[in-house]
């Protein structure tokens, strides 16, 4: 009975860890060439016209140097929101 009672647990704690992580947000990915790897910036070229520069900290698995090919795994996450009411609509005019 115990077993059962320590196999449902389990059972229950990974079935919250892995809802935790799928509610982190999506994950997105960019290969190229690492163009610069400079004190927590990481600039990273795909093609002539498209680099990116991305963010690296202490909690970035992994390191690049200059010249290395990378695929770099990375979430967009807001860092301020600001809102502005917006103006009302001639529907909402008519209707008063």
């Amino acid at each position: 009975m115990k077993r059962i009672a320590w196999v449902g647990v389990l059972g229950i704690v990974a079935l919250a860890l892995s809802f935790g992580m799928s509610a982190a947000g999506k994950s997105y990915q960019f290969t190229g060439t690492v163009k610069a790897n400079d004190g927590g910036v990481l600039t990273v070229e795909k093609s002539a016209k498209e680099t990116w520069t991305f963010s690296t900290n202490k909690d970035t698995k992994g390191t690049a140097k200059v010249g290395d090919k990378v695929t770099v795994h990375y979430t967009m996450v807001a860092a301020e929101i600001e809102a502005k009411a917006t103006a009302p609509t001639a529907a909402k005019k008519r209707s008063k």
